[in-house]
């Protein structure tokens, strides 16, 4: 049978599985990494239709750069030992989530105690305080109210179901 110009078939078994479950199989293969180093986490993996995959961990003190180098490519091994993307048709960038990324995991919120957050609530208002604690279905917020001798300083208890997003604020 004769192939028409442009037309070749290019075996890309991994192509037409969903990006879930590239994330689930990726998800695997870190957690296994993460096995024999229990004071990492991952928080999350994306994916994006380059095949680009964004890897982001970090630890209960923060993350140094050295490990995710070493994360990084040990990761990239697994991936081309189980010839997920044929040809190594895949990138990978392995980082922490970076300041500016929301907190998505109990256990950041926990590593975060102490510092300055912005709370966003499912109603679109939002907060800005010191998060002193944290606990399986809350966290509590200490915010000040007003300026000069009119401020009061109050704490909420403010349910994570509440919350749509909670960022870490850098204070100069």
């Amino acid at each position: 049978m004769k192939q028409l110009k442009g037309t070749a078939t290019v075996p890309f078994f991994f192509f037409n599985m969903s990006t879930e479950l590239q994330i689930a199989k990726i998800e695997a293969l870190i957690a296994q990494l993460l096995q024999e180093e229990p004071t990492y986490f991952l928080v999350s993996v994306r994916i994006k239709p380059t095949n680009n995959i964004k890897v982001y961990l970090d630890g209960d003190q923060g993350i140094a750069i050295e490990k995710c180098v070493r994360f990084n490519k040990q990761l990239y091994k697994l991936i081309e030992e189980e010839g997920y993307y044929p040809e190594g048709d895949f990138s990978l960038e392995l980082s922490s989530p970076g300041i500016d990324e929301p907190l998505q995991l109990h256990r950041q919120y926990v590593k975060n105690k102490g510092r300055n957050v912005e709370v966003l609530f499912n109603d679109g208002t939002s907060k800005e305080g010191l998060l002193l604690e944290v606990a399986e279905a809350d966290m509590i917020l200490e915010h000040t109210e007003g300026k000069g001798k009119k401020a009061v300083t109050q704490q909420l208890v403010i349910p994570f179901s509440t919350i749509k997003s909670t960022t870490v604020q850098i204070k100069f």
